[in-house]
């Protein structure tokens, strides 16, 4: 539910969901440049940290930014692991009008949230990416010629499910509304975006350019397995889409 303002108008909330596993020194300062970004939003916005047990003192930092004043809270998950169904954890347990998802590596630019937020405001804006992809975009030259190759070949793979240039973000947002219309959410691997694109069934999906930053402290993620089991999710994806369309098929047949 939005809060309401002085001029009559709703204010909405928003939750920015952060998945961190071994992501401890970096919290600090994306703390403070999310609070720097939405300074002057009408609502108010909390961050959800949802940590995989990774017992490098994330308990600790985040109890200490909420003890400094920033809106942050943690949630702990033991025994179970992943980047895609740690954000869908952190959005069910939220219950903010606007929900967004950005990396804990300062690879997403916090400064990018008001802009993000702002193309929900845009009739039929299902899903508002912030993209690497679009004109106006960047990233950092450090990004070395294997990731970039990665990168194209994941983004090929993904055509089947979705016309956007960079479905494969981790940097985006949408509304509650269109979050919970999504149908048999089982996300595996790192690209839940293109899960909810295709399991809310977007349709108005905004692009907005940002700068893709490599990241400064921590380890990557990104690994051989991380990349099979984006494979798997694409073949979860398309058996839901065939799925679908029998059920249609049969739908109109009968």
């Amino acid at each position: 539910m939005g809060n309401e303002r002085g001029d009559g108008s709703t204010a909405r909330t928003v939750a920015v969901v952060v998945p961190t596993y071994r992501e401890a020194e970096n919290l600090p300062e994306l703390a403070e440049r999310v609070r720097a970004a939405l300074t002057n939003w009408s609502g108010c916005y909390e961050v959800i940290v949802v940590d995989d047990d990774s017992r490098d003192g994330t308990d600790k930092v985040v109890e200490g930014l909420a003890a400094d004043g920033h809106p942050v809270r943690l949630i702990t998950r033991r025994g179970e692991r992943g980047l895609s169904s740690a954000v869908i954890r952190g959005f069910q347990e939220s219950r903010a009008d606007l929900l967004v998802c950005m990396d804990a590596d300062l690879s997403h630019p916090p400064e990018a949230l008001p802009e993000l937020l702002a193309e929900l405001n845009q009739p039929g804006t299902d899903m508002a990416v912030g993209s690497r992809y679009v004109p106006g975009a960047s990233t950092d030259q450090d990004w070395g010629l294997f990731r970039r190759l990665n990168s194209t070949v994941a983004t090929f793979l993904a055509r089947p499910f979705t016309s956007i240039r960079d479905p494969m973000s981790g940097f985006f947002a949408l509304p509650r509304q269109v979050f919970e219309r999504a149908e048999s959410l089982n996300p595996i691997g790192y690209k839940i975006a293109l899960e909810l694109l295709v399991k809310c069934r977007c349709r108005g999906v905004r692009e907005i350019p940002i700068h893709f930053a490599d990241r400064k402290r921590g380890q990557s993620k990104l690994s051989l397995k991380e990349q099979l089991k984006y494979v798997c999710h694409l073949g979860r994806l398309a058996a839901f889409k065939l799925r679908k369309g029998m059920a249609r098929l049969l739908g109109r047949g009968s």
